[in-house]
């Protein structure tokens, strides 16, 4: 078979052992295809064990800029005897298979209709190396260097980024340069370079990339940076991948950041508690007295959490959780990404509460919607919840710059000064609708020496804080708890519409990072006639036009990385129309971001359509 031909637009997988130093340098790789003005997507798919066993790190080039996954591969670097007959399997037929040819090939692995290219990593290494480790992890760095001659990665590039990567460790970069050469020495010399799937700097790049300077960033660090700005000094945290990142980087930043340059005190707080539970305690407290705080979590740490975020929404305390989910249920797979929280967190505790949610597409929205978060909970008095993901978190995403703007100001809501109290003639009631929003008025403790005080507790109360076990005041806050939420729908994100190319009654909705290889599927579809209106969500609770967008189609495609459609469940649960039969589950759970090519054959099967072209003629054909 024919060796495939693609300039900017290939899919390359790199199959290592875990724990030995290729993460470092296949993201080089792709930060040198990103450096030369090329759209790229990296992924690291990564085991929960912290060596020894299969890691993989995918990297999508795509000359339209599309950044989620798209199914299939077009070249397999395989350097870990353990999964090559796994990675021979994933090729795509015409696709290349970069292996050391240390050892001769097993030919139980040969396809015939893919392309191999031996290279003997192992012996290079033990030639010119004495030292185990260096032998390890320069092995790396050779396929790399061949990797630039294969592809025709700019080389100046990969040198600049060893430079950059060993800044005060200026023995290394000699070696490593070194290592590079090496790799790229050997293919020019064996192989016809470059090959038939190749880059090229230069080439025309979409519009939607071209509009923005671009960075490389993963969703954690940007969900940190956008604590940062919304002005949070605690963070309480119990360690748990994928959202361990998110309050380390807090941290980095607050030691730039929040030091008194003049005392040199910290201006921060975070306290890494003994469990999940212990850690939002702490979040309810901090902010009860006025602080910002915040802490972030996967599912099992919601599960914990749930008792707490019942008390902070009865209680009516702000309150902002990142939960990075992963996969489940119970502890599930930590390293594998899901969207599989969706429930567990919209209804989080017992008895009744319903919690505000943000669905971040990307870093820059990660950064966005935390600053927003802040501000809401604030606003409504109520935890707001980031439901970010694995993929998002923990890769490198091409994004526009994070936007700060001097002059934004934190809205902390309706909150009561000690000049406020002095001059109000009737009672403060901690819990009384006086505007109609269901959002009643608060005070800082101390803000006056004989005002504003109230007692804060979770069980039953009235207008004024006192306890009661009277229904009738029980329910009249149950149903000004209800109203607030209502009042959320005004606030919240707006959820994205767009129209598709040509009238239709059919439409995809998705939220978080299905959005990227739904756009793909889309553009996919589009091209063989197939029509789709489509609909992003952003936020929970679900706006009016979300229910008006449900009630104008006959099938709604709802596409989400979870076995039971949770989102579709809590859109029949919130919105009211009668949805159940317009609502239809393209589901995909397997820990793997959903692809472009999976979400398009599945709309296809539902709608009728056969790709297939049968091996047979049909009657007619065979008449004619």
């Amino acid at each position: 078979m024919e060796p495939k031909q693609s300039v900017n637009d290939f899919v390359i997988k790199f199959a290592n052992v875990n724990g030995t130093g290729s993460a470092s340098a296949n993201g080089m790789f792709a930060k040198a295809i990103f450096r030369m003005g090329i759209p790229v997507s990296p992924r690291n798919i990564f085991p929960s064990n912290i060596q020894g066993l299969p890691t993989w790190y995918e990297v999508r080039v795509s000359r339209d800029g599309y950044l989620g996954r798209r199914g299939g591969i077009d070249m397999m670097v395989s350097v870990n005897p353990q999964s090559f007959a796994k990675d021979v399997s994933e090729l795509d037929p015409g696709g290349y298979m970069l292996y050391d040819a240390t050892k001769p090939l097993d030919l139980r692995h040969v396809r015939r209709d893919i392309h191999y290219l031996g290279i003997p990593l192992t012996e290079m290494c033990l030639r010119e190396y004495s030292d185990a480790r260096q032998r390890q992890l320069f092995k790396n760095v050779i396929y790399v260097g061949a990797l630039s001659a294969l592809l025709n990665v700019d080389f100046s590039i990969l040198k600049d980024l060893v430079s950059e990567q060993f800044k005060g460790k200026e023995k290394l970069i000699t070696p490593n340069i070194h290592a590079l050469e090496m790799g790229h020495q050997y293919a020019s010399t064996h192989f016809d370079c470059p090959l038939g799937i190749h880059l090229k700097a230069g080439e025309q790049t979409p519009k939607h990339i071209q509009e923005f300077d671009q960075i490389l960033m993963d969703g954690n660090t940007a969900a940190a940076l956008g604590a940062v700005y919304a002005g949070a000094t605690v963070a309480a945290w119990y360690p748990i991948t994928p959202s361990t990142s998110v309050v380390d980087a807090f941290e980095k930043y607050c030691r730039r950041l929040r030091i008194d340059p003049g005392t040199g005190k910290k201006n921060y707080a975070i306290v890494q508690a003994e469990d999940e539970l212990s850690a939002m305690g702490m979040v309810i407290g901090a902010n009860w007295n006025g602080a910002r705080a915040f802490t972030a979590t996967s599912g099992p740490g919601v599960s914990l959490m749930s008792e707490f975020l019942g008390l902070a929404y009865f209680a009516e305390v702000p309150a902002v959780l990142v939960d990075v989910q992963r996969a489940g249920p119970s502890t599930g797979m930590p390293t594998r990404t899901q969207q599989s929280d969706i429930l567990a967190a919209a209804y989080a505790s017992h008895g009744d509460t319903k919690h505000v949610l943000f669905f971040p597409a990307t870093p820059a929205e990660c950064f966005s919607m935390t600053v927003e978060a802040f501000d809401l909970a604030e606003r409504l008095q109520t935890p707001v919840i980031i439901m970010s993901d694995l993929d998002l978190g923990m890769n490198e995403w091409m994004s526009p710059p994070l936007k700060f703007d001097d002059s934004y100001r934190y809205d902390r809501g309706k909150v009561l000064s000690g000049e406020d109290l002095e001059a109000m003639t009737e009672r403060f009631g901690r819990y009384l609708d006086v505007d109609g929003d269901g959002i009643p008025y608060r005070t800082y403790p101390g803000a006056h020496p004989t005002k504003g005080a109230f007692f804060t507790r979770g069980s039953s109360r009235d207008e004024y804080a006192a306890y009661t076990e009277d229904g009738d005041v029980y329910v009249r806050n149950m149903d000004r708890l209800l109203k607030k939420f209502e009042t959320a729908k005004s606030l919240v994100p707006k959820a994205k519409i767009k129209p598709a190319q040509k009238p239709t009654k059919d439409a995809l909705l998705f939220f978080g990072t299905t959005a990227s290889p739904a756009y793909e599927a889309l553009e996919t579809l589009e091209k063989e006639g197939i029509h789709l209106d489509t609909l992003r969500l952003r936020s929970f609770p679900f706006t009016q036009e979300v229910e008006d967008f449900i009630e104008a189609h006959d099938r709604i495609f709802v596409i989400e990385q979870n076995r039971d459609g949770q989102m579709r469940r809590l859109l029949l649960n919130e919105t009211n129309v009668e949805a159940n039969a317009k609502l239809i589950s393209v589901v995909e759970y397997d820990g793997l971001p959903v692809t472009a090519r999976k979400i398009a054959s599945v709309i296809r099967g539902h709608l009728g359509i056969n790709n297939v072209t049968p091996l047979v003629p049909k009657e007619k054909e065979l008449a004619s």
